[in-house]
């Protein structure tokens, strides 16, 4: 089994899909204005919009998507317009994990794990 994809909500997918593509992502599916479906830029996972007419209650959905480079990526956001919650920090999880909302209020973790994502150090064996 593969994970193929996450399907979040969101009120406005035509502000969504404009946050998604300067993110990077890039839209594969435009079915607006109930649902739209993009291809991250590294491996083969989709991630969708579908429209709803109320967001969840609390804390809602929590995306990670994983950047070699999250630093530059990171850096790269900001200069267009992007605006974090935190900045890339090390997690004493051995992540390095930087904080954003999409326009809905979804949490998205843009992350570096490396080998640590699969084979962390508490690994079950």
């Amino acid at each position: 089994m593969n994970l193929n994809q996450i399907t979040v909500p969101s009120i406005d997918l035509s502000k969504s899909v404009a946050f998604y593509q300067k993110l990077g992502l890039t839209l594969i599916v435009d079915a607006l204005p109930r649902y739209a479906r993009f291809v991250c830029p590294d491996g083969n996972s989709t991630f969708s919009l579908h429209l709803v007419d109320e967001l969840p209650k609390g804390d809602g959905v929590y995306v990670y998507f994983e950047c070699e480079n999250l630093d530059e990526h990171v850096k790269q956001l900001k200069n267009k317009g992007i605006v974090f919650d935190q900045d890339p920090v090390d997690q004493t999880w051995l992540w390095r994990e930087a904080r954003l909302k999409d326009v809905d209020g979804n949490q998205l973790i843009l992350f570096y794990g490396g080998e640590h994502r699969i084979n962390p150090p508490w690994k079950i064996q």
